[in-house]
């Protein structure tokens, strides 16, 4: 009788298990039905996490700077040292030529010393247009909150000081990119493929060591073709995309469950454009970086103006902030650093990939062109941050949200910031987010695509696999959050800078001959 009752009640368990199951089976049925993104974000968080996390650890390593000296831990990313020194290495040597000829490279840049017959494929505010597209984005919004929300308005110095010594680590990677750069025939057309990958290859050929050089090249391209995932597609549209739900109605708004839509309209829209190659998209860049910067900067000196008269005392808590002892020089340094680091982050000095853009333009004189690219990080950090750091400070909105929680804010602070000049003008906020997005995505597709027919070769085939594999992800980076893969793509990203800057030591004695010449002839003419 025991056994009875006890295979009865093994049989009711069997059929409310069964009558459960065939209960969920029209929800499953509807998920897969209904397409999302959902399943590869799900899937990548539990099996690529670990492996992001990991390679996230080794690339941003941090430890304390002065351990046990200040009563607060003052951490610091190995990878900023790295860049620190080598924007104070590049300016030292040079002795100071970003400030010497900075109105010889405007000067450049308009065409003065220009002359017929040079070789290239595009002009020079058209290569600038293209590299600057690929580092004013997001990170001149939401990386300036982050900066002013840790490390207050003091911050904001410390991000011009670096922005000026990145100049010359830029104008160094430009003129090498310009001068290693080879050129192939395709249907008639002469082009031209630059960066890191050539004159990583040839300067160590150069001196008998040509299995260093095609290493440190091919490292180089597999880590920009890894980050172009992160940096391009994925980050910048899926912020975009928030951006759009965000002032469409948030959770309401018709976009809400559409990531997948919104990145299918973003991918026809950067397909188009890099169908043409670098010239078509130097030609979208130079029309819509102005456009972009103009209305950007319009709309924050609209709302400085509106709160003018908070301006002497922005300038006062800015620049005692940076400079004040008071709390001690362990917080003195944490203000120095977070600064520095947002931009380092935001200007791409010694990534390398401003010379992959600047090596099509139309020259046949390295230096000049070194001129120019160095005008990138004070366009991008020195001005556009800048702005963005005025904008923040001067409306009184970093005091407010997330620094009394103990958190730093992006995007939201920057926001709110414009808010309070206009209602609207988070509207505006939203057109240069996409703006920005969109341009950043043109330019790093472009690495991406350099970087991939340096290893696999350049042909029709080649690079139409490329693109489908490029328009993908930017579908994907609209649909998904993807943190994993995003943190993964940016350790790839700054990893970049250690094959890259190794070439550059290794050939600053080249460099400085090479401009010392340059000058010789400007002063002769």
């Amino acid at each position: 009788m025991a056994d009875t009752e006890q295979v009865e009640q093994i049989g009711e368990q069997i059929v409310e298990q069964i009558s459960d199951t065939a209960a969920s089976l029209p929800d499953v049925q509807a998920d897969q039905t209904s397409f999302s993104f959902s399943g590869i974000d799900q899937f990548l968080s539990d099996n690529f996490d670990p492996i992001a996390k990991k390679v996230e650890s080794i690339v941003f390593y941090e430890f304390d700077l002065f351990p046990g000296m200040f009563e607060e831990t003052v951490k610091i990313k190995l990878i900023l040292i790295w860049l620190v020194l080598a924007g104070l290495f590049f300016t030292f040597s040079m002795r100071f030529m970003n400030v010497r000829y900075f109105s010889h490279a405007f000067n450049i840049l308009r065409g003065k010393y220009d002359t017929d017959g040079n070789d290239g494929e595009i002009n020079r505010f058209q290569a600038l247009a293209t590299s600057l597209s690929g580092t004013v984005g997001l990170g001149n919004i939401a990386g300036v909150a982050i900066a002013v929300s840790a490390g207050g308005p003091g911050a904001v110095v410390w991000m011009i000081v670096m922005g000026f010594f990145s100049m010359m680590t830029k104008f160094t990677e430009v003129m090498l990119g310009v001068k290693y750069r080879k050129q192939y025939e395709y249907k008639g057309v002469v082009h031209y493929s630059g960066g890191p990958m050539y004159y990583l290859r040839a300067i160590f050929a150069n001196r008998n060591i040509p299995f260093v050089g095609q290493f440190m090249a091919s490292l180089f391209a597999v880590l920009c073709i890894l980050g172009m995932i992160g940096a391009g597609p994925l980050f910048q549209t899926n912020q975009a995309y928030q951006q759009f739900v965000l002032v469409t109605g948030g959770d309401e708004s018709f976009l809400a469950d559409k990531g997948w839509l919104f990145g299918l309209v973003m991918a026809g829209l950067v397909g188009i454009v890099i169908i043409g190659g670098i010239k078509s998209i130097a030609s979208a860049a130079s029309k819509i970086v102005p456009l972009m910067g103009i209305v950007y900067m319009a709309a924050a000196f609209i709302v400085i103006a509106i709160h003018f008269h908070n301006i002497p005392t922005a300038f006062t808590e800015i620049f005692k902030g940076a400079f004040n002892l008071k709390a001690g020089f362990g917080a003195f340094l944490g203000v120095m650093l977070v600064g520095v680091q947002r931009a380092t982050f935001s200007n791409e000095a010694g990534f390398g990939t401003a010379a992959i853009a600047h090596s099509s333009v139309k020259t046949n004189d390295p230096v000049t062109q070194g001129f120019v690219g160095m005008l990138g990080p004070f366009i991008d950090t020195v001005l556009v941050c800048t702005t963005t750091a005025l904008v923040i400070v001067i409306s009184g909105e970093y005091l407010n949200g997330a620094p009394a929680q103990g958190f730093a804010e992006g995007v939201e602070l920057t926001s709110r910031a414009f808010q309070s000049g206009i209602s609207w003008f988070p509207y505006v906020l939203t057109l240069t987010v996409f703006l920005f997005a969109y341009s950043t995505m043109l330019a790093w597709s472009y690495y991406g695509e350099k970087a991939f027919t340096f290893l696999v070769g350049d042909n029709k085939y080649t690079t139409l696999i490329y693109k489908i594999f490029l328009l993908f992800f930017i579908v994907v980076g609209a649909a998904a959050s993807l943190s994993s893969v995003v943190a993964f793509t940016d350790s790839m990203v700054f990893a970049m800078t250690i094959p890259n800057l190794i070439g550059l030591y290794f050939v600053s004695g080249e460099v400085r001959r090479d401009v010392k010449e340059y000058l010789q002839k400007l002063k002769s003419a």
